[in-house]
């Protein structure tokens, strides 16, 4: 097979050996060797203190949490959700509880920073445990508000608007999301690492593309990368026609020289992601069509950085600047998905940026700037970069190709 040679950010092929600082990566192994280490106590005490004046404000007295990201963000650990029950329970005024399995309480303790687990035997209903802790927290003289995080599945929620008796069920989403939205430097500090090791695995997985992979050899390649710098995760790789399917891949088709490859990967550091995305073109020199579209779509990327003001900007300004470059170029019709989405614990969460949401972009939001062009039967552009807003605008925390 033939091996690849060098890949400049913008996708040319040269003769030269590849360089990671030709990928915008100044460092990237010693960014990657000094990680930040897990989160310590005092941030969960300040994100359950956050929680609990969220709370107060919107007038609502208990937020109920199952075994999920948000479980996590809370307490520190996920133990995963099973037909037993797991529930974080944190009330407005006074001290949270974990109710779980007898058998689990030394687990809960010992990996969350919730202290208080109360444990229900395997044959009893964990539903009264719950009821009696909800009887603690409650308010006096009226019906509480209990906010109910947006992933409990449904049985929990049949089983506590039937058990917990004197609490009025609430959407418990604009409680976590406006909480994770913003994220505090000990977060930014992880997304950062993790953006460092994608960023270096792209590079390194660019490097050894050869004629006869497939898509499937080259996610695998990029995995590995990922989990030798001990970030682990993955993506989607698409060559050719593939890569007009902005969700493709990946397929056992072999690749082939003068065409084009879309990787779009992340990966993972102490709960946090990357997502970003790179094409190139795999051959001697690519079309003049690649460089035109490669380059219409770095230009709406643009757009959408240098549109975005701290408290004045909605998110679906941030598209219409992309989308507006992109249409006014004549392929409007290509670009079939939002701008971008938030991006944290979760690869995808809020805020999205898209037609409809008026959310004002305000510090600390971290949100991916990834406009594509997709022309079915021939290729797909898509450039994807991880970006964060400040007091005076957009960061771009990872580092975007030149243009063509």
């Amino acid at each position: 097979m033939e091996r690849r040679e060098f890949l400049s950010t913008a996708g040319l092929v040269a003769v030269t050996p590849l360089r990671i600082g030709d990928f915008g990566l100044r460092n990237p192994q010693s960014a990657i060797r000094n990680q930040t280490p897990a989160l310590s106590p005092q941030v969960f005490a300040q994100r359950i203190q956050r929680a609990q004046e969220e709370l107060k404000s919107r007038k609502l007295d208990l937020l109920v949490v199952e075994p999920s990201t948000n479980f996590q963000y809370f307490a520190g650990y996920n133990p995963g959700r099973s037909e037993r029950l797991i529930l974080l329970m944190i009330p407005a005024t006074g001290v949270p509880a974990i109710v779980c399995p007898s058998f689990e309480v030394e687990r809960i303790k010992r990996n969350t920073t919730i202290s208080d687990a109360r444990g229900w035997e395997e044959q009893e209903d964990p539903w009264l445990l719950v009821a009696k802790a909800g009887q603690e927290m409650k308010p006096r003289g009226r019906a509480g508000e209990v906010a109910v995080e947006p992933t409990t599945s449904y049985q929990s929620y049949v089983r506590l608007t039937t058990k917990l008796r004197g609490w009025i069920p609430r959407d418990g989403s604009p409680v976590t999301e406006r909480l994770r939205i913003l994220k505090s430097p000990e977060e930014i500090a992880l997304i950062r690492q993790a953006i460092a090791a994608t960023e270096a695995s792209i590079a390194a997985t660019f490097s050894q593309l050869a004629v006869g992979m497939s898509e499937r050899d080259v996610a695998a390649l990029m995995s590995r990368e990922m989990a030798s710098r001990g970030s682990p995760g993955g993506g989607l790789v698409q060559f050719g026609q593939s890569s007009a399917l902005p969700h493709g891949g990946p397929s056992a088709g072999q690749l082939a020289r003068e065409t084009v490859v879309l990787i779009d990967a992340g990966s993972r550091v102490e709960g946090y992601t990357s997502d970003i995305t790179r094409t190139i073109w795999f051959g001697d020199a690519p079309s003049d069509e690649f460089k035109k579209v490669y380059n219409i779509v770095h230009d709406a990327q643009t757009a959408a950085i240098e549109n975005a003001k701290p408290g004045v900007t909605q998110c679906q300004q941030v598209d219409r600047a992309a989308r507006k470059v992109i249409t006014d170029a004549g392929y409007g019709q290509y670009f079939t998905h939002r701008l971008g989405h938030g991006m944290g614990m979760d690869g995808h969460e809020p805020p999205y940026m898209v037609e409809g949401n008026t959310l004002l972009l305000e510090p600390g939001i971290v949100f991916t700037d990834e406009p594509g062009i997709y022309q079915l039967g021939k290729f797909g552009v898509r450039i994807e970069d991880d970006c964060m807003m400040t007091a005076t605008g957009v960061e771009v925390l990872s580092h975007r190709p030149t243009k063509l």
